[in-house]
């Protein structure tokens, strides 16, 4: 799903994220959650809305959802982002772009993105995870020539994706409300504010390295390499906004964004 289904993904951040994307993404949402609402039915590119009174007994009618005009609204809203800017910009991308080259991208951002997995797997004393996961980090970064290439998989070493979301259940905190956020997808309260803390982690590791301060231009270089991260993300997510063709959509993506999440924060029962 877009952003935690797209999950993502989200690897990498920098000062672009936590000053402009923010702000962008609020200003967009408060303009056109509007709109979005009142366009949903006019134009036969969004499936009509039914109402949940019709499924409540499904157990996708289960999950939390308080907010859930703001939250559809939302999810419309991401499916215009998607289809009008989103997607076209990562059509341009992917036309301009050799396959190997995307691969090679993805592969780097994706080596990033172990520091976030470590960062967790150590926060949930998962040990042998996290000595795996190191060891996948250092070995895509050097043999693997900083993640272009992923020699840690064919030594064994699998990825473990991990997040603060994660972390926070697998202590016990409950998932709280579901919410839709804008851009980044279905979340909910306890995975907006993993994402919030991951992010914060990130920064602080980016902040301090400032890898490209000595070029005298590392704000340009960050906002191209924080765009460029945010494309190949949305490259690597296959997920499409209403084309499963259910006309119910809404209430599946939100149930099986749910059911996973918990399955993967949940705690490994003790061997016997």
């Amino acid at each position: 799903m877009t952003v935690t289904r797209y999950s993502a993904g989200l690897t990498l951040t920098n000062r672009i994220i936590f000053n402009a994307l923010p702000t962008i993404a609020l200003m967009l949402s408060l303009s056109l959650t509007g709109c979005v609402a009142s366009r949903v039915n006019t134009q036969d590119e969004v499936p009509p809305m039914h109402s949940i009174s019709e499924y409540r007994d499904q157990r996708f009618a289960d999950v939390a959802d308080p907010w859930e005009r703001f939250n559809r609204n939302m999810y419309d809203f991401n499916f215009y982002f998607d289809k009008y800017f989103f997607l076209p910009v990562v059509s341009g991308y992917e036309f301009i772009t050799p396959t190997f080259l995307q691969n090679r991208i993805s592969g780097v951002y994706n080596n990033l993105g172990e520091i976030k997995n470590l960062t967790n797997s150590v926060f949930q004393l998962k040990g042998t995870e996290s000595v795996t996961t190191l060891g996948r980090f250092v070995t895509n970064s050097t043999v693997g020539l900083g993640g272009m290439f992923d020699p840690a998989t064919s030594f064994g070493l699998k990825r473990h994706p991990e997040d603060f979301g994660k972390t926070l259940g697998y202590w016990g905190v409950g998932s709280g409300a579901y919410l839709v956020l804008p851009i980044f997808g279905p979340s909910s309260v306890r995975d907006t504010g993993g994402l919030a803390v991951d992010t914060g982690i990130t920064y602080g590791i980016y902040t301090a390295i400032d890898p490209f301060k000595s070029t005298g231009n590392s704000f340009a270089i960050s906002s191209g390499i924080t765009a460029l991260e945010f494309i190949d993300a949305r490259h690597q997510q296959s997920f499409r906004y209403y084309e499963s063709g259910y006309p119910f959509e809404y209430y599946m993506v939100r149930f099986f964004y749910h059911e996973k999440r918990e399955i993967e924060s949940r705690k490994p029962l003790p061997l016997k």
